[in-house]
């Protein structure tokens, strides 16, 4: 189960534009900043092909400027 966060900082002017976008991607949580134009991501996907593909989707994003990983660990599951 990848859990990862990172740092999500948006072009000029369009941190409500980000934030409504990165809301409607399954298995990411929008934490915006209060006094900063910048963005907390976190990510909780079932497998690393899912972790994939919502980071593909972030990465698409106009608005985004600039996405640095924070951090990033895989619990795996329990047979």
């Amino acid at each position: 189960m990848p859990i990862k966060s990172y740092l999500a900082h948006p072009e000029e002017g369009q941190k409500e534009a980000l934030i409504a976008a990165l809301s409607k991607i399954d298995h990411c949580e929008v934490i915006p900043s209060e006094n900063k134009d910048l963005l907390i991501v976190v990510t909780d996907t079932e497998n690393k092909t899912d972790d994939e593909k919502v980071k593909e989707s972030i990465e698409t994003i106009e608005s985004l400027k600039l996405l640095a990983m924070v951090s990033g660990f895989n619990t795996p599951k329990n047979n």
